[in-house]
């Protein structure tokens, strides 16, 4: 018992640490915590191990323990990248790669149920948290529903608050799969990581009243995101007695 209470101390003193240190500050190592704590090399190593756990510290082999760049937890629901930031605390703002009105493509017409040649928005944005890149999103808009978006600065301008104050547009459904991907080659250079890091691909297909309207594929690197959805119980009648996932509204 006391062994696990000078663990539990630790950690705890260690997070309260970490919390104040710049992102890349090396942290003491097992020998030194050990030393300075006078606790174990083993307790030490187990409040490092969870600490690394928990994506607070990067281990690197011969070099050390470092404070890592804390990860933002995306709630699986049906906002923007904006609502997700302010609702943070962290300033949202873009950078405008592209955005033009095209004829849709076979793809984007099937995605979007829409004749092929039908005129949609092509919207690509570098999506920033207080200036910095923290994901890709490439929108694909029915422009029939949208005329004239495509003259709107979307700087820092929200895309699904333009959508409701100009159109009238406020989703009412939508589909999101998630997936794991290598980063394009030319998104490497915008999100600053290297090429052949793993990223998550959200693809979103969101409609109002069994209209699409909206599809979607934003791409955030993986080791700056964590997902998170609420596990609710349902009756054995709506799942043979299993749990669920459901994404938060």
């Amino acid at each position: 018992m006391a062994n696990r209470s000078k663990f539990r101390t630790l950690l705890d003193d260690l997070r309260q640490q970490i919390e104040a240190m710049p992102v890349g500050t090396p942290v003491p190592s097992e020998r030194a915590l050990a030393a300075e704590s006078g606790v174990s090399r083993m307790t030490a190593r187990r409040a490092l191990d969870e600490l690394t756990r928990e994506g607070r510290l990067v281990r690197e082999v011969g070099r050390g323990s470092f404070v890592a760049r804390p990860a933002v937890s995306l709630p699986l629901h049906l906002t923007g990248f904006t609502e997700d930031m302010t609702s943070r605390g962290i300033r949202a703002s873009s950078r405008v790669l592209r955005i033009a009105e095209e004829p849709a493509d076979a793809l984007s017409a099937a995605h979007l149920g829409l004749a092929e040649g039908s005129p949609v928005i092509r919207l690509d944005r570098v999506r920033l948290a207080d200036d910095r890149p923290m994901a890709i999103e490439r929108t694909t808009l029915d422009a029939s529903v949208v005329p004239g978006v495509a003259k709107v600065d979307f700087t820092v301008r929200s895309l699904y608050g333009e959508l409701e104050e100009r159109y009238g547009v406020l989703f009412d459904a939508g589909e999101q799969t998630i997936r794991a991907a290598i980063v394009r080659p030319q998104d490497a250079a915008e999100l600053g990581v290297e090429e052949g890091s793993a990223v998550l691909e959200f693809v979103r297909v969101s409609g109002r009243g069994g209209r699409l309207i909206e599809r979607t594929v934003s791409t955030y690197p993986g080791d700056r995101f964590e997902l998170s959805a609420q596990i609710a119980p349902v009756t054995a009648q709506e799942s043979g007695g299993r749990s669920a996932l459901r994404a938060r509204r």
